[in-house]
């Protein structure tokens, strides 16, 4: 596990609330969603997960599913690329996320797509 740099996460109550990325480092998407949040400057800790899905226990049993990337900010877990950057840029742009994520086109990019 890592803690990237970048300005901390707080919540309305003063808490810290880290957000945390699932990813394997071949996969072009997570690849996409770390330089995202990067760009963003915003702090992460990340979890590289085993490129084989059925070894993927600690992903399946926090998101429900295999694939990558996933993120998880407090009680809100996303699966599917486009509605973690959807996610991130709003949270960019107010500070706190504000409604839930919408399920995206089956188009979005993910794991699932190679």
């Amino acid at each position: 596990m890592f803690l990237t740099c970048g300005r901390p996460l707080v919540d309305m109550s003063g808490t810290l609330n880290t957000m945390k990325l699932y990813h394997t480092e071949w996969c072009p998407e997570c690849q996409i969603v770390r330089e995202k949040l990067a760009e963003l400057g915003l702090s992460y800790e990340h979890e590289v997960v085993p490129d084989v899905r059925p070894f993927r226990k600690k992903l399946y049993e926090v998101s429900g599913q295999n694939y990558v990337p996933v993120l998880v900010h407090g009680e809100t877990v996303l699966t599917e690329t486009f509605e973690i950057l959807a996610y991130l840029d709003n949270y960019e742009d107010h500070g706190t996320p504000s409604g839930e994520a919408s399920n995206p086109p089956s188009s979005s990019l993910d794991e699932r797509n190679h």
